[in-house]
């Protein structure tokens, strides 16, 4: 009896091993970065952007370093996060140094958010357009248009309405990738595109799981207002939990 007993202790005792283990390396990992280098246009909306997700950071003990500074882009420093946000970066913002680390990490793992213009950025980089899911290829000017979210079983939809209307700019895209998973849909019928839309079904945010890691992006986020509306603020972190892996 008293050599079950031990056994028993024993396992206890490695069980509460492995979830201290497990616990610390979920705490190393409770860490972001946002990166919002431009080197095209440069959105008024990132200094809101940056400000919104330290607060939301803040609020869920989540670690959140800031830089537009692409030297950090090394295996040594990217391995320190969980997730890394592409906040509105515009143009060709990594070198090939760092665009290979980036891709290391991403395979190790990790994981990619991307906020509205991260989709205006490296086009001569076709693994991050891909890992993006889409880019770039045009919009009207900002105005109200209903969105229709698809897919409420998620981290960045659950709890919003089925149609949400809100004002922002609408990006239209190119090269999109038919292996994500649609989260919201903009209704064309909605607004006005000005030029050619991409017709409907038009996706604005989605999900995937890519070359090892987890992406998440949204279209959303280009007015000022938008990162103190509470709604895009829960859609937003919503993606920043998934592409943490928790």
């Amino acid at each position: 009896m008293k050599q079950i007993k031990m056994i028993g202790a024993l396992v206890i005792m490695c069980i509460s091993g492995q979830v201290l283990l497990f616990g610390h390396a979920h705490a190393q990992g409770n860490k972001i970065l946002v990166f919002s280098k431009t080197a095209g246009f440069h959105h008024g909306s990132i200094k809101q952007g940056v400000a919104a997700i330290q607060q939301l950071g803040s609020e869920h003990g989540v670690v959140v370093d800031t830089t537009i500074d692409a030297a950090k882009f090394t295996d040594a420093n990217l391995k320190q996060y969980a997730a890394v946000i592409f906040l509105s970066t515009t143009g060709d913002v990594l070198d090939d140094a760092q665009q290979q680390a980036f891709e290391r990490y991403i395979q190790a793992g990790n994981g990619y958010v991307g906020i509205h213009a991260a989709a205006d950025c490296e086009y001569d980089w076709p693994w991050y357009g891909k890992l993006s899911g889409a880019y770039f290829a045009g919009h009207p000017a900002p105005q109200e248009a209903v969105l229709d979210v698809v897919d409420k079983d998620f981290p960045a939809t659950r709890g919003l309405p089925s149609k949400w209307k809100r004002l922002d700019e609408w990006y239209r895209f190119r090269q999109f990738s038919r292996e994500v998973n649609v989260l919201i849909n903009l209704d064309e019928n909605s607004y006005d595109p000005a030029e050619q839309g991409m017709g409907n079904p038009h996706p604005i945010s989605w999900y995937q799981a890519y070359d090892g890691g987890r992406a998440f992006y949204t279209g959303l986020g280009h007015t000022e207002e938008s990162f103190s509306e509470p709604l895009f603020l829960q859609h937003l972190w919503g993606g920043i939990v998934y592409a943490m892996g928790l």
